[in-house]
């Protein structure tokens, strides 16, 4: 065994207020229904800024909102984002005294950004690099109709990104590029730091830390050019310093430029992407990875979604599906710390991939994102069954 492992995160945190039981296929919600990419409609498994959509549907997002949700207020408010959230889930399920966590971003100085803090003190990672620094902390209000896609659920997801805009890389000390692994997450609504992709996931390589990308919808880059394919930094040149690239399906053929998912793995394979996941919410999750990588060798497959937890799904008051592929990734950086941190020779995406299926798929138990533990390892005891169920379901142990 090795000594103390570091993770550092950088990327998007907010204030999640969510919305339950909204019908997307309902009148109220046609009339704001996105007529062509990039517009600021709504669409369902997209993201659109809040600024866009008041100009789409010609009205403050507040008084839109109580038409389309039947509601003055959220059902719910929890800590969000595609970089926070995965952290946490991952600082969840590992020891303490094996794995240090740094979170890397900013929130505004107002109720939201004292409810990030004061919510996540108590958790095992450090918020040292977390900073209150603008006016206002990045918001996503959350509409979730349960019943879409033939009782698999969706939702969409407004965005403000208010203080991210002025996060940026002078942010990022040297103990973040020394860390054994660094993530990138959701820094599309991270813009200096998205834009900066190129440079800062080539520091990091050459610090020889492990590097992971998970990526969310790009609503910047999709208005300002829905015919062009989405960049990731300011070059192709980003995708060979990244170890671990975890993407959903949309995001995949957008950052590619392809219209289908062989061709997109075709793009990340050939611009040097070590490993790659892609999700597509309940169907069959895409996974390879490279002969040169930190991971065995693996030719391209597929993993199905968790039997055992689409059973109990069925018989039990569900959440949503707010979360569930934040917990993904951070159920994939869990796995990927253990297996560092029992030296193994080669690490294995398909075990990574296990615990990102289960972790995916345990939010939907819960509603929003992150989940708060009654106790230190609660939420890998009530993993632990369904990882175990999972193995077997693929005839893996």
């Amino acid at each position: 065994m090795r000594t103390k492992i570091k993770v550092s995160v950088v990327g998007c945190s907010l204030v999640d207020r969510l919305y339950s039981n909204v019908c997307f296929t309902g009148p109220e919600f046609a009339l704001y229904q996105s007529k062509k990419r990039g517009d600021g409609g709504l669409t369902p498994g997209q993201l659109v800024f809040k600024e866009e959509f008041e100009e789409f549907g010609k009205g403050m997002l507040s008084e839109i909102l109580i038409e389309i949700t039947n509601k003055n207020s959220p059902d719910k408010i929890n800590i969000g984002g595609p970089g926070i959230v995965p952290l946490i889930h991952a600082s969840q399920m590992l020891d303490n005294e094996a794995c240090a966590c740094f979170f890397y971003g900013c929130g505004g100085k107002d109720t939201d950004g004292e409810y990030i803090v004061n919510t996540l003190k108590p958790m095992n990672l450090s918020l040292d690099n977390y900073h209150l620094s603008g006016i206002h902390t990045p918001a996503t209000d959350v509409l979730s109709d349960p019943n879409y896609n033939n009782g698999h659920g969706e939702r969409i997801f407004i965005n403000s990104i208010a203080s991210g805009w002025e996060y940026s890389p002078k942010e990022l000390n040297e103990d973040f590029f020394t860390s054994d692994i660094v993530v990138f997450g959701g820094t599309a609504l991270v813009p200096n730091i998205h834009d900066n992709l190129t440079e800062l996931l080539e520091k990091a390589k050459s610090q020889g830390s492990f590097t992971i990308v998970n990526t969310v919808y790009d609503f910047r880059n999709e208005k300002k050019d829905a015919n062009q394919k989405w960049p990731l930094g300011k070059s192709d040149d980003s995708y060979h310093n990244i170890d671990l690239l975890i993407i959903d399906c949309e995001e995949a053929l957008r950052l590619s430029g392809k219209t289908e998912l062989n061709q997109a793995m075709d793009f990340f394979q050939t611009n040097g992407t070590k490993a790659v996941i892609i999700t597509n919410g309940s169907q069959n999750i895409r996974i390879y990875a490279m002969k040169n990588g930190s991971f065995k060798e693996m030719e391209r497959s597929e993993m199905p979604v968790s039997d055992a937890i689409t059973r109990d799904l069925t018989q039990e008051n569900k959440g949503d599906t707010t979360g569930c592929g934040d917990n993904f990734v951070g159920g994939v950086i869990f796995s990927v710390v253990s297996q560092v941190l029992e030296n193994r020779q080669e690490l294995d995406l398909e075990e990574a991939c296990i615990w990102g299926i289960v972790s995916g798929g345990y939010a939907c138990f819960y509603t929003g994102g992150t989940y708060f533990e009654k106790y230190p390892g609660e939420k890998r005891e009530k993993l632990l069954p369904y990882y175990e169920q999972y193995k077997r379901q693929v005839n893996h142990g």
